[in-house]
């Protein structure tokens, strides 16, 4: 059974309807219905009591209009009996009050006063029916009978007026208070019905669209698709779903709004859009039904979620991904067209050093000026993506060789040129840049691109600032360099890697006063590697901080049994890279160590270039401090070529100065002028500073530096460097 608009809607989720006051009396249970017999003749007025009780209705008797007035006040009459002819009110002048206190309640006058004149005024104040006494009590009965039934009828019409009432009222407000745009359209495509919605999504009036064409409110773009949605006259499943077009907002410098359609012909609810012919099967269109949801806040949702899948938030470049995309189709386009691309890999160069000294905001913000900047220089084709912290790629299309990207690359150099102003700090940058071609150099995005970094990694190790186009002998150099880093890796773990040690000698008595550990790297296959070639490599990949520590371990191990053999005046010198001492925890790694093997600070020597001292002087000293507190020696090796200060040494706590073997091995004769070697011992005089000199070959180099003062050398004229089961022998001998 179909349940009542009150019961499936729930009244009291509503707010208060029309009619809802009378609802007790309408849903009432059915009971016999009062009738109030009003009569001053007492016979009279109990016989009718009688026989309405006989046939089962239910009565109340009255002798008078004031007696009767009491008793409508207090019980639910639907009937009244009234004799005219009464003492002190009379029967007319009881109905005037009836009709102002009671004008719900029927009235059948039973009179034996039945003029015309009284039967007249009795129906202009509205009685249902007129019975002259005496009378056949079957009539009475009749008449009651169909007063009842009148009332009944009466009764269930209220209940359904206000049933539809309610229904209405629920409808309207259920339809205006939609989310959706709820409308109907006539055959030709005119709106004949929409609700409030419209005005708050799009600013229409109702009266605005009524009568207009839907086609005034779908974006020009969308008016195809939207035929065949918001048009819709299809029924059932075959009926549009979901279909998303756009709706143009009555003020047209307001963005466009996104909708999702659901459009149904009305067939498929109560309001029928197709009417019936007269045929069997024959139906006829006359308009469509239907509802858009407003999706302009997910639309808006998506847009950002896909900027963000392909885009770099920070520069609002695109991605790593984006540009992969990009460069299948150029590359697919080309190959096509026959044309050349080019794919560049940009690096900054010294960005770490920026981003350190001024901070992450800093560095984002210089990150930003830099992307705008050569965003400048592009055209609309190209494709210039962050791939990294400091790196970027740019894909150029369609260039006609290898002077259209030398052109696009100089221009950018020249743009960058200018000073950046960061929080008032005037910063300048420049870029490492490799060139890959297609199809020269790769006909897959995977090639491209490495080749790419192949190249810019050549322009980094050859001194930055500048571009290089691949070429395959920078791949042979590449391979090698990785399987460097791959074997360096397994070298450490398979204990390929030795430490060698040589001799440093004190000239005036040859007596040896140090050892210097020197790494050596014996390949299984390919034998004996040079420092020179591997350690660049450990520096960039981080291996040497393993390394160096385990260089130094090594070493103490040694110098350990050297002083437990009497050899207590021999110092060991090791070689410290910039990325060991930039290690929070490198002095007590070294303490560490030298606690490890029983070792004092006083027998160890550190030894560092002078690159080291300019990269981040202040936490240098510092460290260099707290070592040299602990009895630690600090030499700096290869004392010369830098670009340190010579300030510095003086506030530094140095201990040794070694002369590069370059000044060394300008020594050709004992009677030659030797003005930097002998300004450099001159100096380490001066500042209380001991002094080795390196790379010493001849006898003749020999003698003129123990002529110019210096007292400790090391050279293959004293020794190469040996294995640590040579180094005992050798210390045995006592001097040379």
């Amino acid at each position: 059974m179909m349940k009542s608009t009150e019961s499936w809607l729930g009244s009291e989720l509503l707010p208060e309807l029309p009619g809802n006051k009378d609802k007790a009396a309408s849903t009432a249970k059915t009971v016999p219905a009062k009738i109030l017999v009003v009569d001053d003749e007492v016979r009279m007025r109990e016989s009718v009591r009688d026989l309405l009780k006989a046939y089962g209705h239910a009565s109340i008797i009255a002798a008078n209009g004031q007696v009767a007035l009491e008793i409508l006040h207090g019980n639910p009459i639907e009937l009244i009996l009234l004799d005219l002819n009464m003492p002190e009110i009379s029967g007319l002048e009881f109905l005037e009050l009836l009709k102002t206190d009671f004008p719900e309640i029927d009235v059948v006058i039973v009179s034996g006063e039945a003029t015309f004149a009284n039967a007249t005024e009795a129906l202009r104040n509205g009685v249902s029916d007129f019975l002259r006494k005496p009378y056949n009590p079957v009539e009475l009965l009749g008449i009651i009978e169909n007063v009842l039934k009148k009332r009944s009828l009466e009764r269930e019409f209220k209940q359904v007026h206000q049933k539809l009432e309610a229904s209405e009222y629920r409808y309207r407000f259920i339809v205006d208070n939609s989310p959706d745009i709820i409308y109907m359209l006539d055959e030709a495509g005119y709106f004949c019905f929409v609700n409030d919605r419209i005005s708050q999504l799009l600013d229409y009036k109702q009266d605005d669209l009524i009568g207009h064409h839907y086609s005034e409110v779908v974006h020009e773009e969308d008016v195809e698709k939207a035929r065949y949605a918001f048009a819709e006259r299809r029924t059932g499943d075959r009926a549009s779903r979901n279909v998303e077009f756009r709706l143009r907002c009555k003020d047209n410098s307001q963005p466009s709004r996104y909708f999702e359609s659901r459009s149904v012909s009305v067939e498929l609810n109560s309001m029928g859009i197709y009417r019936d012919t007269g045929g069997v099967d024959e139906r006829c269109y006359v308009g469509t039904y239907g509802v858009a949801r407003d999706i302009s806040e997910r639309k808006r949702a998506e847009e950002i979620i896909n900027f963000q899948l392909y885009h770099d938030l920070l520069t609002q470049l695109p991605n790593r991904a984006l540009l992969r995309d990009r460069l299948g189709l150029a590359i697919s386009q080309a190959k096509r067209n026959g044309n050349q691309l080019a794919l560049m890999y940009l690096d900054m160069d010294r960005f770490k050093v920026i981003n350190d000294s001024l901070g992450h905001v800093a560095g984002d913000q210089l990150l930003q000026t830099v992307a705008n900047r050569l965003r400048n220089c592009l055209r609309d084709s190209d494709t210039l993506a962050r791939v990294g912290g400091d790196e970027f790629n740019l894909l150029v299309p369609e260039v006609t060789g290898r002077v259209d990207a030398i052109r696009l690359v100089e221009k950018m150099l020249a743009n960058l040129k200018a000073p950046i102003f960061i929080d008032g700090v005037e910063v300048f940058v420049s870029f490492s840049i490799g060139i890959a071609l297609f199809p020269d150099n790769g006909e897959t995005m995977d090639a491209l691109i490495k080749h790419a970094d192949i190249a810019m990694y050549h322009v980094k190790r050859h001194g930055k600032d500048g571009y290089e186009f691949f070429s395959n002998e920078m791949k042979g150099s590449a391979d090698q360099h990785l399987s460097l880093d791959t074997g360096l890796r397994r070298a450490i773990d398979e204990e390929q890697l030795q430490v060698y040690f040589q001799p440093q000698i004190n000239l005036p008595s040859g007596k040896v006063s140090g050892m210097e550990a020197l790494l050596r790297w014996k390949h299984p296959e390919v034998g004996n590697i040079s420092p020179t070639e591997f350690i660049p490599v450990a520096e960039e990949s981080g291996l040497i901080n393993e390394i160096g520590l385990w260089v130094l371990d090594a070493g103490c191990a040694e110098l350990s049994k050297w002083r437990k053999a009497g050899h207590d005046q021999v110092k060991l010198a090791v070689n410290v890279s910039s990325k060991q001492l930039a290690q929070a925890d490198f002095e007590q790694q070294v303490f560490k160590v030298l606690t490890r093997h029983g070792v004092p600070g006083s027998a160890l020597e550190l030894e560092i270039t002078e690159n080291v001292l300019i990269q981040d002087m202040d936490q240098v000293v510092h460290k260099l401090r707290q070592l040299h507190a602990a009895g630690i020696c600090i030499a700096v090796d290869d004392f010369g070529i830098g670009y340190s200060s010579l300030g510095y040494l003086q506030s530094l706590p140095l201990s040794t100065l070694k002369i590069d073997r370059s000044f060394v091995s300008g020594i050709r004769a004992t009677s030659s002028r030797n003005s930097i070697v002998t300004a450099i011992v001159a100096m380490a005089k001066e500042l209380g500073l001991d002094i080795i000199a390196e790379g010493v070959e001849t006898e003749v180099q020999h003698q003129q530096l123990k002529r110019l003062g210096c007292p400790n050398a090391q050279g293959f004229l004293f020794s190469r460097p040996m294995p640590k089961e040579q180094v005992g022998l050798f210390l045995k001998k006592g001097a040379l």
